[in-house]
This record gives structure tokens, sequence and C-alpha cells, in this order.
């Protein structure tokens, strides 16, 4: 049987909902029947739906995702610090999982708000924390913050191969890892993969990154195969799937 795929890490940007320009950027359509689409055959049952910087504080085009997508999808949201409890709720009850702090793109939610706002939620809905991070500006004080939260997960690798080290102290202290991003980010995605597993073969998480708004190449289906050959053949099930559908999925 083919292996069952989690996309930890994907857009859906639904032209029919408000977009807000960032850095004078507004992405090109790429609805829900446009990612079935481009991710037919890759055996994709299951993923994340991620706020982009360019969708701000709304959460209508996310809730209608989720419709669209079905069981097995969830959100990543993107919310200010004064959300009432009552909207966190709901939006939970809609299937948002996760809270996301896009700091490398001047994202919507606050650094300064990480710690209170990460764990209202967790201690609400038990959401984890995403973080949109180049981890080269990742200092001592910050790992320590990060590593506090009840749950956290960095994307795309952490960016840059000069952050290396300091995206291992973090996984060792449990956060997770998407692998994601292959065309934004300047490092070796297989020696950086092959690293996180050596530290912890639960932090890692495959994701498309699709439409992929921004990076210097979008997702090729050879990425997969990357990751693929990269890991071991007992590493497969956990980093296609359960790692993710752990963090995702099986949350109260």
């Amino acid at each position: 049987m083919p292996q069952p795929v989690f996309d930890s890490h994907l857009h859906i940007i639904d032209p029919h909902f408000p977009l807000v320009e960032n850095n004078g950027y507004v992405p090109d359509p790429f609805a829900v029947s446009d990612y079935q689409h481009r991710v037919k055959g890759l055996h994709i049952f299951g993923g994340a739906v991620v706020a982009g910087s360019f969708q701000g504080f709304h959460q209508e085009y996310l809730m209608s995702a989720l419709k669209q997508l079905g069981p097995g999808f969830v959100g990543v949201a993107q919310i200010p610090n004064d959300t009432t409890d009552q909207r966190i709720v709901q939006l939970h009850d809609a299937g948002v999982r996760a809270l996301r702090f896009n700091i490398a793109r001047g994202g919507a939610a606050a650094l300064a708000d990480l710690e209170t706002l990460a764990r209202r939620v967790y201690d609400l809905v038990g959401w984890h924390a995403e973080l949109y991070i180049d981890a080269r500006t990742i200092d001592d004080d910050l790992i320590y913050r990060i590593a506090r939260l009840p749950a956290a997960s960095i994307d795309h690798l952490g960016m840059h191969e000069d952050g290396l080290n300091t995206l291992l102290r973090l996984v060792e202290k449990g956060v997770k890892v998407k692998a994601t991003g292959f065309g934004r980010v300047d490092l070796d995605p297989a020696r950086t993969m092959r690293a996180i597993l050596d530290v912890d073969p639960t932090a890692l998480m495959v994701g498309t990154d699709l439409p992929s708004t921004r990076a210097r190449r979008p997702f090729q289906n050879e990425d997969f195969d990357l990751i693929a050959e990269t890991v071991r053949p007992e590493e497969l099930p956990a980093v296609f799937w359960d790692n993710a559908a752990d963090f995702y999925l099986r949350q109260r």
C-alpha cells in the first residue's frame, strides 16, 4: 500500500474572502479544488491549512476551506491577543487546532504575545503554537521561551543552515519541525532532516507548502522523494503520517 501522507503545511487562497497586502504582495487564488487537483496521486489523506500573512486575522476563509476539505484536515489560525474565549472555542469547533506566529513576514500576532497567547489557547482548547521564523534570529532567551511552551513547532526547517544548531536545541526540548518549503530555504534539506531525526524521530513532519507563495520555486513532487530517500524505511510511517497526525489530530 502507498504511504499515506499528512500534509502539515498548506495554504488555501480563496478570492471570495478578504486578503491583506503584505509588503506589497497579494497572492494569486489557490482554491480547495486547485489544491486537490495539484496533490492528486500523492496519497494525502489529511493536512493543516495554515494562515498566511496575507490573510491577517480573517478566519472565514479557513472555516470554509475546512468544510470543503472534510475530515482529516485542520486549521492553523492567526488571532489577535484580545480574541475572546468564545471565539477561540468557535474556531476550535470549526476544526482549528493551532495558533501561528508569522515572525518571518512581520506577521499578525506579535512575538511579545507568544507565551501568554500560546498558553491561553493551549489551556482553553489544546492548541499548539507554530512559528514561521528564521532560526538564526532565535537567541538564548527565545529558545527558553519557546521550549517552555506546552507544545510548539517550527516551519520550513528553520529556514537557514546557520540556524541548525539552534533548531536542534529546540528539537531536544520537544519542539516539532516541518520539512516544508524546500524552494524557500537556505540549507541542505536532506542533511537538516537527518540531523533532526537523529535527535528525535518524532519531531519531523512533512508538508507541501502549496501553493508556495513567494518561494524561489514551488513545491515539487520530487521533494517527497527526497524525504523518502533521506529517512530510514522504518521511519517512513512516522515522518509522513504519524508524527503530524499525533500533533494535530489527537488533541482534546
